[in-house]
């Protein structure tokens, strides 16, 4: 069983590459709060669904301070075509040795349809501008959680 993080630990340091094989790492945005994501499959529905929810409030997110970096086992090439076909603003990053959903807890056991299977653990971890984890929260719902998310962080933008 993967270790789950709490408050206050030191987020995970990583460095990824994106849709574009471009480098990201978590560094890039220190002095920034940034919501890490984790999802299990680009192109399905449920991971579609919240990747949309996440570009169509990015503009909120990060208005009130947060970067958002979705991560999945997915190659770039298929997060790539992942962004095209859904035209999403938020980046993509890709984990195929597991090494960095792993070390967030976003990786391991867990129940689908009833069975114990190992996988991704649709998880979101909130990072503070100092690098340290202010919320992670695990098995969370493809449809709504970043409606709840926004909620819980209290972002507020000017509904128009």
């Amino acid at each position: 069983m993967s270790v789950r993080l709490q408050p206050g630990d030191p987020a995970p340091a990583f460095t990824l590459p994106d849709a574009d094989g471009r480098p990201v790492s978590l560094a890039d945005h220190a002095g920034r709060k940034v919501i890490v994501y984790f999802y299990p499959a680009a192109l399905t529905p449920g991971c579609t669904k919240q990747a949309c929810d996440f570009t169509d409030n990015l503009e909120l997110l990060a208005g009130a301070g947060y970067d958002v970096i979705g991560v999945s086992p997915d190659k770039p090439e298929k997060l790539a075509r992942f962004r095209e076909r859904e035209d999403l603003k938020v980046t993509l990053v890709s984990d195929p040795d597991k090494a960095v959903l792993t070390a967030y807890g976003a990786f391991g056991e867990k129940k689908l349809y009833g069975k114990t299977v190992t996988g991704v653990i649709r998880s979101t971890v909130i990072v503070d501008g100092d690098g340290k984890v202010e919320r992670a929260l695990y098995n969370v719902k493809a449809t709504g959680h970043v409606a709840k998310l926004i909620k819980d962080l209290a972002v507020s933008g000017s509904e128009g």
